[in-house]
């Protein structure tokens, strides 16, 4: 089974420390940056003692030394936290946990910006230039693997976008709707992750994976897929057929463009998979129930159906954002997930944000 990024960043911090002079090196993360939406997020890290930093969120326009870095690609050593940390939330932080040096690496190559690479030490003046000429090819290692595993997911959206713009099938999906049920789905699982022991890593996936739910429906006829009014027995079963299609089509992508080590695959595979499935058995095209249903899947329903309700179809006019989740509400626990509802009711103000930044478009 393909390891994760994590784990393999796990290993080589364990190798970076059989060094005896970068023993000290006790915390390596990386924080990724969504360009649509200005904001830098977790993702990997393997650190010794605290955790100074999970499941965070923050406006790089608001982070103003680390935005520089990402125009200027360069590079930046702090050898004493402590001496900069006033008036500074995330040094403080790190100083609070234990780390008094660090060294920021941007992750970027031909002209797009991935992210950070942060090393720490308890340890002030670690990053000498003896210790930073030890790290130098850690760090574009590292940097290597995130582009690559990145490259790879905007290989399969790109992909999807080719199969949806050569179909005959026109999507009622829009731009905007994938785009702000992506966000939905990345707030729930950021909320569940302290319960069900989610990772950034896994958030970070949900949301890259959550706008590939229905790639089946490239393959529902128009007639079906864009009409006013109620389907047929007859065309409800070609509609539902689209799960099992976009499933075969996920298979065959990986397969055909040399993707099966893609780690995370099965997250991508469930819930493009199990996204109509029901808690109570009633779902489709498998009839799973409760936690037959992985919860990246119970997640991504929520997130689809709540901008479903919310969002202008062919067929339907908008409905509110209160009676969409007076609607999820009343089928809380019943037929969608009560912790990924709960997540969406307490959280009104992020998700008129979200709908605030990605309004309607026309089809695209």
């Amino acid at each position: 089974m393909q390891r994760g990024l994590a784990e393999r960043l796990i290993c080589l911090h364990d190798e970076i420390k059989g060094d005896a002079s970068l023993e000290a090196l006790s915390r390596i993360a990386v924080a990724l940056y969504d360009d649509t939406s200005d904001m830098l997020k977790t993702f990997i890290h393997s650190t010794d003692g605290d955790v100074p930093f999970e499941h965070l969120l923050a406006r790089m326009s608001d982070l103003p030394n680390l935005q520089q870095l990402a125009w200027t690609g360069a590079r930046r050593t702090i050898n004493d936290l402590t001496a900069t940390s006033e008036g500074q939330e995330f040094a403080t932080r790190l100083v609070e946990s234990g780390y008094r040096s660090s060294y920021t690496v941007p992750i970027q190559h031909k002209g797009t910006f991935y992210g950070f690479l942060f090393f720490n030490s308890p340890e002030v003046n670690f990053f000498s230039p003896s210790n930073l000429n030890r790290l130098r090819p850690y760090a574009e290692l590292i940097s290597l693997s995130v582009m690559r595993e990145l490259d790879t997911v905007r290989m399969m959206h790109a992909a999807v976008k080719v199969i949806r713009s050569v179909s005959s099938a026109r999507d009622e999906e829009t731009g905007s709707h994938l785009a702000r049920m992506a966000r939905y789905a990345r707030m729930i699982a950021e909320k569940l992750a302290p319960k069900y022991g989610l990772t950034d890593e896994f958030v970070e996936f949900v949301f890259q994976f959550a706008p590939l739910h229905d790639v089946g429906k490239v393959a529902v006829p128009d007639s079906i897929l864009l009409k006013p009014g109620r389907l047929t027995d007859e065309e409800f079963v070609v509609m539902r057929s689209h799960v099992e299609k976009g499933v075969d089509i996920v298979d065959l992508m990986v397969r055909d463009f040399g993707l099966k080590s893609m780690p995370h695959f099965d997250l991508l595979r469930n819930i493009v998979a199990f996204h109509h499935e029901a808690l109570d058995g009633t779902g489709y095209p498998y009839g799973r129930s409760g936690d037959q249903i992985p919860i990246e899947a119970r997640i991504a329903a929520v997130a689809d159906v709540f901008d479903a309700l919310t969002s202008v179809r062919p067929y339907k006019r908008a409905w509110t954002n209160e009676a969409a989740l007076a609607l999820l509400s009343e089928q809380s626990g019943i037929k969608f997930d009560a912790d990924s509802v709960a997540a969406l009711v307490e959280n009104q103000a992020a998700i008129a944000e979200i709908q605030a930044q990605f309004g309607e478009t026309l089809y695209d």
